[in-house]
């Protein structure tokens, strides 16, 4: 059985990547902020703590994800 990659990594330096939060959230730091990473990841994080830091998903977990949610 051919063994799959993980879902998602640890980005090691999130304040070097281009955050988007979307325009729903309005003012609130109640929400998610997403990034392309220069590796082709998807990062997100928590506004409520960036400190904690985010996590990358691959291209093809993110679009699982966008389809799901969709």
């Amino acid at each position: 059985m051919p063994r799959r990659s993980r879902p998602f990594v640890s980005v090691t330096e999130p304040e070097s990547l281009d955050w988007h939060k979307s325009t729903y959230s309005g003012t609130s730091n109640a929400c998610l902020e997403h990034a392309a990473t220069p590796a082709g990841r998807h990062a997100v994080r928590d506004t409520k703590d960036r400190a904690r830091g985010a996590l990358a998903f691959s291209p093809e977990s993110w679009t699982r994800f966008l389809r799901a949610v969709a």
